[in-house]
Formats: C-alpha cells, structure tokens, sequence
C-alpha cells in the first residue's frame, strides 16, 4: 500500500483536523505548502504561532483581541446603550459587517450544550451579570444561533437577566431573503411564521 514520506504524511494529518477537510482536500493544501518557497513557508510559520502567543481573549467582552481591552470595548463612538451577546467571537465579526450595529458586544465563548459538557457553569454567565449591573445598558440583544443549543442559551440568559432593569430583545429569526419554502426545515418556517410583520399597502 502506498504511503506518502513521514513528513508529508503527517502534515496531511494535522491538514485534515481543521473544520470540513478531508483527505483530498489535505493532500492538495500539503502538495501546495509543499511547493512554497521556503520564505513564504516561513512566514505562514511565523504568522500562525504570532497568533497563538499574541492572542488571547478581551478582560471585558471575550472577543479575542491584541491588546487589553479590546478596541470595540475602548472606541468612544460605540453606544453603551445596548449590548449584544454572540456564541463565538467570529460572530462579532458577521454583525460588524453589516454595519448597522454600534454598541458593544459580550461573547459567551460557546452555548448550552450537555453533549460537549458545556452548561451555565462554562458561560461563565457571572461575568454578564456584574458588566450589566456596572454599566449603562438598557438593551442585551440576544445574538446566539438558531440552533437548539443557541434557543437554550437564549432561555437560560433570559432566566439570569430577570432580576436586572434591562430591556432583552432577540435577533429575529425566519427565512433567508432568496430562500425557497420546500427546503426550509420546520423551525425556520416555525420562527419566520411567528415573527411574521405587517404589510402596509
């Protein structure tokens, strides 16, 4: 049977544990690392062990950041009106983009979830509470995913937040613009069915 040199082998191994790739797809990226020149190989070297000494999640909100606060928790032009809570740091990143938003953000740094042994202990949820009671907010906007796990956490933060004077919303949920109804699955349709609105002719 076939085998690839020790070294290719194993960096087609450590290819394959990210996210969604597989071997084809780790083959191809270790053929291509293999065929950088040595410099570039060096600096994507550099750049991903720079990422793991230099990054490291924010004193305030979570986010992962350079410096300590991060810049969204020091930019004197954000709101200290409203607060959104997101799963995962690269959440922050999806509302910024769209360029609506300008409050200031909270990351759970996951969501309720018994398979992966993630419960209220490990939202470290105490953390939320103290920045709520110190702070100016007058809105948490409740930003974790429409999965079951994201419904949960949402449930479980309502819970924690009852006994605090702030107004709680949460992101509206239903179909994608340019989706086709014989593909959504029930709790899509059952989500855009209740937060239907009002059409004015």
């Amino acid at each position: 049977m076939f085998e690839y040199a020790r070294p290719l082998h194993d960096l087609i191994e450590q290819l394959r544990k990210f996210p969604g790739v597989g071997l084809k797809s780790a083959q191809r990226m270790a053929f291509y690392l293999l065929g950088l020149p040595s410099e570039e190989a060096a600096e994507l070297v550099r750049a991903i062990v720079e990422v793991k000494n230099k990054i490291f999640y924010c004193s305030i909100c979570n986010n992962i950041t350079d410096v300590d606060p991060c810049r969204l928790c020091t930019d004197p032009r954000r709101s200290d009106e409203q607060l959104c809570l997101v799963e995962e740091p690269f959440n922050v990143a999806s509302i910024e983009k769209t360029g609506i938003f300008n409050g200031r953000y909270h990351v759970l740094l996951g969501s309720l979830s018994p398979i992966k042994g993630i419960g209220p202990d490990e939202l470290r949820l105490e953390k939320l509470v103290s920045r709520l009671r110190t702070g100016q907010f007058r809105e948490v906007i409740i930003a974790t995913n429409p999965t079951v796990e994201g419904e949960a956490t949402a449930s479980l933060i309502c819970q924690v937040l009852r006994e605090i004077p702030v107004k709680i919303t949460r992101l509206a949920m239903g179909l994608p613009v340019g989706a086709d109804l014989d593909f959504a699955d029930q709790l899509t349709i059952k989500k855009a069915l209740e937060g239907r609105t009002e059409l004015k002719g």
